[in-house]
Parts: structure tokens; sequence; C-alpha cells
């Protein structure tokens, strides 16, 4: 494994972490303790140190899975990254909790099924501009990490094209932000890449495997269950993107190269990127995603580690 200054903390994470959305329910699969824990295990033998969660995959049922490993485990190995704005109510469905006793609600909530005393990375996860400009929240939130509870906020970005919030990052106080970007999605170096790289933020990229369709496990025709969040996606903008991803493999995954590997290791070729963070049901998925970090195209270190 290799790791990345995570932009100017002085936390250092593995170059792949992992996503942990699915051990919500809405990736077309019910996980156990077990499952979890061996996915988490393999992750840890990979030399895997970022865990990203939220609130909101389940009712704090990923949190919770987690928090239940670190009973077993050495917390002080994880950097935990978590989220907060909004609560679940079932599947597919979130309703928004911006104001600052609600999420400092959520922020214990989050300890508490973490089984932890603090968070290394607290991000807003996925709010509107104007959800963003709240100067109480960011205050409760800088107060929190006085007292210990956060070590470090970052912003999940709801939208990769639009640079405002990646702009305004260090105004509040966050050290990274997180932004959808794979091979098939690149809208995040038009403008927000190169804010990132001025502040000096930490970048962690969701979705690098474009919801698994850059894994290269999925043909052109493939549907999904109802309990599965790319059922809900357009099947024609699917059809299409398949078709891409066939035509990627062909001309640009080197002969013998695992695909998913190779979809990670192009993310982290970019100069702004610290870590990729991909989803995974299996310690199998685990160990090809790891694999990522071997490829020529990862540098060991950050361009701007000093």
């Amino acid at each position: 494994m290799k790791y990345r200054r995570l932009g100017k903390t002085n936390v250092n994470v593995s170059v792949v972490g992992l996503g942990t959305w699915q051990y919500g329910g809405e990736w077309g699969m019910d996980f156990t303790q077990l499952e979890v824990d061996q996915i988490l295990h393999q992750a840890k033998t990979e030399g895997i140190n970022l865990i990203d969660t939220a609130e909101c995959y389940g009712d704090h049922l990923s949190e919770r899975f987690i928090g239940d490993f670190f009973s077993r485990d050495n917390r002080e190995d994880w950097i935990v990254a978590t989220k907060f704005g909004h609560h679940f109510h079932g599947n597919f469905e979130r309703t928004r909790h911006w104001s600052a006793d609600e999420v400092l609600t959520q922020l214990d909530a989050s300890l508490k099924s973490l089984k932890t005393d603090y968070i290394d990375v607290y991000q807003a996860h996925s709010c509107s501009n104007d959800e963003f400009q709240n100067d109480e929240l960011w205050t409760m939130l800088d107060k929190q990490k006085q007292a210990g509870k956060i070590k470090h906020l970052a912003i999940s970005l709801k939208d990769n094209d639009d640079p405002f919030q990646t702009e305004k990052a260090s105004e509040v106080g966050a050290d990274a932000i997180q932004v959808v970007y794979n091979r098939l999605d690149r809208a995040p170096e038009e403008a927000i890449y190169p804010a990132a790289i001025q502040q000096d933020l930490g970048v962690l990229a969701r979705v690098p495997l474009a919801s698994g369709y850059l894994s290269g496990k999925y043909k052109p025709g493939a549907t999904f269950e109802s309990n599965d969040v790319r059922s809900k996606h357009d099947q024609n903008q699917t059809e299409r993107v398949l078709n891409m991803v066939e035509e990627i493999a062909r001309h640009e995954v080197p002969e013998g190269v695992n695909m998913a590997s190779w979809a990670l290791a192009w993310c982290l070729k970019h100069e702004a990127v610290t870590t990729v963070i991909p989803g995974c049901k299996s310690p199998e998925q685990v160990i090809a995603n790891a694999r990522a970090a071997d490829l020529e195209l990862v540098a060991n270190d950050h361009p701007q580690s000093r």
C-alpha cells in the first residue's frame, strides 16, 4: 500500500480507502456483521487505513457495523471519515437536517454508533450552497473540534462541477473535500481540482469505479434488482455507459491488468487526488482494489507533500 498526506493535515491515508455505503442495504445485499468484519480485516491486511461512511447509510447502520468491528480491533489504526446532514427513513428515502442543533445530535449519534470518542474527518454531506452558508453550523463544528470530538472537517460535494464550496473550504475550516471522479466523469478537473490544489485540500475521490460499471463485471444489457441503487439509474444511460466501458477496456486497460485496479489507479494519477474510496462486497474485491496501489500510475507520495 502507498500513503499520501491528506491536504495540509498531518494525517497520512492509504491511497485506496474503503467506501461503506453498501453496508446500509441499498446495493442489492444485506450484510451480516461477520461479512463486514471479514472485509475490514482484509482491508487492514492490505494496508488500507481509511474508512468512509455516513449517517444515512441505513439509519447509522453502516456506522454501527464499523463500530462493532472496532470493539474487536484497534480503533487507533484507522482514519474514520463520516458525514452529516441527512436522516435515513428507508431505502432511497432521506430527509435533510442542517441546523447546528440537528447536526450536533447527528454527531453524537455517529460517535455512539462508531463506538469512538472522536471522528477523524467529519464531512458535510452533499449540502446545497444555501445549506453550506450557515455560520452557526460551522461555529458549532469548530467548537466540537476544540472539544476533541472532531479532528478535521471536510465537505462531501453535492456537485462535481461547481467550485463554490471548494473555494470557500478553508474559510469554514475544512481540510479536505470529497467528490465524484472517475474515468467516465472528469468534471472536477476543470475548476474543483485547481481550487483544491491552491488551498492544499485533501481530495477523496468517490464513485471511482462509476458505481461498479468500471469494475469490468458488467456487460451491456446488465440489469439490477430493485434493492440495488443502480436500478434507479436511467437504463438507456446505463447501456451507453457500459458500451463506453467496453471501449475503455479494449483500448486503455493494459493486457493482464484487472480493470477495477486500473480504474482506481487512473484516478490516483491526478495530482489533486489523495485517495479513492471504492465500495466492495467481499474480501476478494478488497484485494483487487488494493492492487491499484501497485500500478505504475500511482505515485508513492502526494505531489504536494513537504
